[in-house]
């Protein structure tokens, strides 16, 4: 089978067959990828436990199928085109083989400071080529990588390594994000006073801030490169990994205060994310491709490492913001690179339209082909905004819905392929299987209906636990209702069978594209020791999407409000992040809480 769908006729045929005989399209998609030794059973699975197996019995090495089997036809492709945060540096390129080169030197970096197959590693880095050198580095060798977004404070970061038993973290001195310096290595040694489990630490210069390195736990990055070089061979096989072996954990907020460590396996995962990337996108061979997102989200291991690799694309990655310098920057990019296909957060959309078209002027926008929006439904005024100031109506926009615990993209229009209508994630890919059910699980047939959006069918890139904790992944996403996956999103299914997701049925916000749990917010306010009590909703937000409004009930009446609506703030961003920051703060008396909360 064509990796590829070509038109609507076939994707109907293709769709119908991936429901019928899941099973053959599964390995027909799979056989085009490179495994050390092929699978004895497609897939073994029920949702009750659950227990989900693909490609039982095979063996592979991701980064061989990122890396490694280009080298021979495009080795001089450029894989990464780094667009740094500051327009007036230089950018980076690396090829292939020079990529593959650099991950084989980290990965034994890796070995050389202990790290081995199975072992957890924290990565907390910039937007930098050595966030994806890192990131395949660990894959190469075996070791499991947990990327933690570089917005997140030393508590965030704290949880999340106690949470996986972390024995090694890469981190940078420091990092750039528009206008700011962000401390990263401050923010990591504040974090490690609380975790027992770290014994190295891998520092790259990025910032040249002034920052404290402590003997015997930390080593920059430049120096081991360079013992590693003086070893001489500076090759790394590849470790073999079963396709059911955890390739990541990323942390994703829940509806109870604690993250949740999603777990993803290297086989399912790497099969998903490469089918996804070269059917949604309709990728060609050439094309330059620009995924906005950070690697420290899904969607950037997704869609910036192991789906567009995995295809040998051609990737821009940027570390700054999209309004810094100017609110032009993406179309500099755009221009600068001739970038052909643009996937970004309408979040993004949202802001940069409020800038007007002044910023557009004189950038060349004509090499987009094809644009991408992730993260939350896209509103119908920036699907039009998008449609006519970027795409000038020539190019169709793919609005893609997935989530952390999906792997890729589940419901998109094929670029060019499924006829597009603003605000609808339109079709399932195939090999989904949606269902819409009402709140006691029954299943809603027909169209023009509303309901839970369900998936009844595993696919490759399901999550298969969340970390340290089984039950806790039964109980979020498969305990609702009986033999299904829970989304725990809201959805409309109209006349055409087209889907259009209406938001969170459960306490988890979707602020500009990055889901925030409401008992995560309450907590750190509730820490601030004025709170006494806080009920935290989201709330329509013009360029957001949704924003978080928070009721406090404060201990006594005598306070400054002003200055602890500040304190609040700050002790927010102190706990979580500054990206869980309140937008509105209302003191209140009285909450309509039920004794559970």
């Amino acid at each position: 089978m064509n990796l590829q769908i070509k038109s609507f006729d076939e994707y109907k045929r293709v769709y119908d067959y991936s429901v019928n005989e899941p099973e053959n399209f599964w390995a027909e998609i799979a056989s085009s990828f490179t495994w050390k030794r092929k699978w004895d059973k497609v897939l073994e699975w029920n949702f009750k436990e659950p227990n989900i197996e693909w490609f039982k019995g095979a063996t592979l090495n991701i980064t061989e199928n990122c890396l490694d089997r280009h080298l021979e036809n495009n080795a001089d492709t450029p894989a990464i085109i780094w667009e740094p945060n500051d327009p007036e540096e230089d950018h980076r390129v690396l090829t292939y083989r020079q990529l593959h080169d650099k991950v084989c030197q980290f990965a034994n970096v890796l070995k050389n400071n202990g790290a081995k197959k199975g072992d957890r590693v924290c990565i907390y880095l910039p937007m930098v080529p050595e966030l994806a050198i890192a990131v395949l580095a660990c894959a190469r060798i075996g070791a499991i990588h947990s990327v933690v977004f570089g917005g997140f404070s030393a508590q965030s970061i704290a949880d999340r390594i106690n949470d996986a038993s972390c024995s090694l973290v890469i981190t940078a001195d420091g990092g750039f994000r528009g206008n700011k310096d962000i401390p990263l290595k401050d923010i990591i040694d504040d974090a490690l006073v609380q975790c027992r489990s770290v014994n190295k630490v891998i520092v790259l210069t990025r910032s040249r801030a002034a920052i404290s390195m402590i003997k015997g736990r930390d080593v920059w990055w430049e120096d081991e490169i360079k013992k590693v070089e003086t070893q001489g061979n500076p090759d790394c096989p590849a470790e073999e990994m079963d396709a059911e072996d955890v390739l990541f954990i990323l942390y994703t907020s829940g509806s109870t205060g604690k993250p949740k460590g999603v777990v993803h396996t290297c086989g399912g995962y790497m099969v998903y994310a490469g089918y996804t990337f070269a059917n949604v996108f309709q990728y060609q061979p050439g094309e330059v491709f620009f995924c906005t997102a950070d690697i420290g989200w899904i969607t950037g291991h997704s869609y910036i490492v192991y789906g567009p690799l995995s295809q040998g694309a051609t990737n821009i990655m940027f570390e700054g913001i999209p309004t810094w310098p100017t609110p032009g920057r993406f179309w500099d990019i755009v221009d600068k690179y001739k970038v052909n296909i643009l996937y970004t957060a309408p979040t993004a959309i949202r802001s940069l339209m409020s800038f007007g078209d002044e910023p557009l002027q004189g950038k060349d926008l004509s090499s987009i082909t094809k644009l991408g929006s992730v993260g939350e439904p896209i509103n119908e005024e920036a699907w039009h905004w998008y449609n006519e100031k970027i795409g000038k109506k020539q190019a169709p926009i793919v609005d893609t819905w997935w989530q952390t615990e999906n792997g890729g993209i589940m419901i998109s229009p094929i670029a060019g392929v499924t006829p597009t209508k603003p605000g609808y994630a339109t079709l399932p890919l195939p090999g989904i299987q949606p269902v819409l059910v009402d709140e006691n699980g029954k299943e809603i047939e027909g169209n023009g209906v509303s309901g839970n959006l369900c998936i009844k069918f595993p696919w490759p890139g399901i999550i298969r636990t969340t970390y340290g904790d089984h039950e806790r992944c039964r109980q979020t996403y498969f305990s609702t209702y009986e033999n299904m996956y829970f989304t725990g999103d809201g959805c409309l299914r109209d006349e055409d069978g087209y889907y259009r997701i209406t938001g969170r049925v459960d306490d988890v916000l979707n602020v500009s594209g990055h889901r925030i749990g409401t008992a995560e917010v309450e907590n750190a306010i509730n820490m601030h020791s004025d709170v006494v009590e806080s009920a935290v909703v989201g709330y329509p937000h013009e360029i957001k999407g949704q924003g978080v409004y928070a009721y406090v009930i404060l201990g006594s009446s005598e306070h400054d409000k002003e200055l602890t609506r500040k304190n609040i703030l700050q002790t927010v961003t102190r706990i979580i992040g500054a990206i869980a920051k309140p937008d509105k703060i209302q003191f209140v008396t009285g909450l309509p809480k039920t004794r559970s909360g």
